[in-house]
């Protein structure tokens, strides 16, 4: 879940908390974008210059609602290849419960950017579902982060690979051999539902070759927004359900615990 910071959210801290309480939720997590190195993508995420006052409100909010809800402090850092030295170094700075480790740029494209869907028009919609997937392999390969998000974000606008694409079936397997070879888990994420795409992240055929892997799942709601908090919940785990996943991932800095799905829908 976001904040202001990132420049496409809204809604402070408590807000978020709150409406959280409001549903019942007894646990929750914030994972604001992280800062990049040299104003990358600087749109699109907080500058360096707010990471401690970030910090500083999700701190001052866990603590006051303790009773009420449990509040995780996260980041949502991105994976871009060259800057993995900096991104690191940020991770490493701070006692985070999780870090979650997103793709959203192939080359300089922001693939999921508004602002740059025209550029789906000379793209080879094959091409760049595998080198989506390259990059999300390369990046639990790194082993920086706990959770992959969104693991099929490329789909965002509904682009579509080719029906039965040998390529990109490869390439996500290989994806998620790398994420299993990691330890990570996925994020099984409603946000596609809110999208153009209109369809949970990641799609079920994935969610049946993780399965089959023995990959666990983390739920996220991806709010930009109170009200979207919690937000499809109960389609994604019904999802994970349907192939047999029992267990839902939960992290406290940055250890693992599996919590039974049922005491959460």
């Amino acid at each position: 879940m976001h904040t202001p910071r990132c420049n496409h959210a809204v809604g402070n801290v408590r807000a978020y908390a709150q409406a959280a309480v409001a549903r019942g939720f007894t646990e929750i997590g914030m994972s604001d974008h992280s800062p990049m190195p040299d104003g990358f993508d600087a749109a699109w995420r907080m500058d360096a210059s707010e990471l401690p006052d970030y910090l500083q409100e999700v701190e001052t909010i866990r603590d006051e609602m303790e009773s009420d809800v449990i509040i995780r402090v996260g980041l949502e850092a991105d994976f871009h290849p060259g800057t993995e030295a900096a991104v690191q170094s940020m991770i490493d700075a701070y006692t985070w419960d999780y870090v979650i480790g997103s793709v959203h740029f192939i080359g300089d494209w922001g693939f999921d950017n508004p602002d740059e869907i025209h550029r789906w028009d000379n793209m080879d919609v094959e091409d760049a579902y595998v080198a989506y997937f390259d990059l999300v392999a390369r990046s639990a390969a790194t082993c920086m982060f706990d959770i992959i998000g969104h693991p099929d974000l490329i789909k965002k606008f509904g682009q579509r690979a080719p029906v039965r694409s040998q390529r990109v079936d490869q390439a996500e397997s290989n994806m998620l051999d790398a994420v299993k070879e990691a330890g990570m888990v996925l994020e099984i994420s409603s946000a596609g539902l809110r999208k153009p795409v209109q369809e949970i992240y990641p799609h079920e055929r994935m969610v049946e070759k993780a399965v089959k892997r023995r990959i666990s799942f983390a739920f996220g709601s991806d709010a930009h927004a109170p009200e979207e908090v919690g937000h499809g919940m109960e389609a994604c785990l019904d999802m994970l359900s349907r192939y047999g996943v029992q267990d839902i991932a939960s992290f406290e800095k940055r250890q693992c615990t599996m919590k039974p799905i049922r005491a959460l829908a």
